[in-house]
């Protein structure tokens, strides 16, 4: 059996919206300015979808819902850097907008400039260049 379904969103669950999205905006996402009690925000990237809830949202239809602990995140967003050096900077600005450097940047044997920060949900987030 075949299915017609496809990918086209990715849901980001925030405790603070307004933090959340300051760094996403950081990384690069086009996100409108945002009331900070809305919610829920969406980004379209031509096709796919980043879509922001707070937790309110997400306790509003599942009350057991609970966050998985900093560092035991199944899954990861990855955003590429123009240069090795901008790998650098964006991971200290990251830290600095509410962010953790989980992962220094470091030169990786496959090639790239890498590092890994958690936002401040405590979602990791790589980031990348090629060397």
């Amino acid at each position: 059996m075949t299915s017609s379904s496809r990918l086209n969103a990715i849901s980001i669950v925030c405790d603070d919206l307004s933090i959340s999205l300051d760094f996403y905006r950081l990384l690069g996402l086009d996100i409108p300015e945002t009331p900070a009690d809305a919610p829920h925000v969406e980004v379209d990237l031509g096709g796919f979808r980043v879509l922001f809830d707070p937790v309110s949202t997400i306790m509003s239809f599942d009350p057991e819902w609970t966050r998985s602990a900093p560092g035991s995140s199944a899954m990861s967003l990855a955003f590429e850097c123009s240069t090795p050096a901008e790998v650098d900077a964006v991971a200290a600005k990251a830290a600095e907008r509410g962010g953790e450097v989980a992962r220094a940047p470091f030169d990786a044997p496959w090639g790239q400039r890498y590092a890994t920060v958690r936002d401040p949900d405590g979602n990791e987030v790589d980031l990348y260049a090629g060397l």
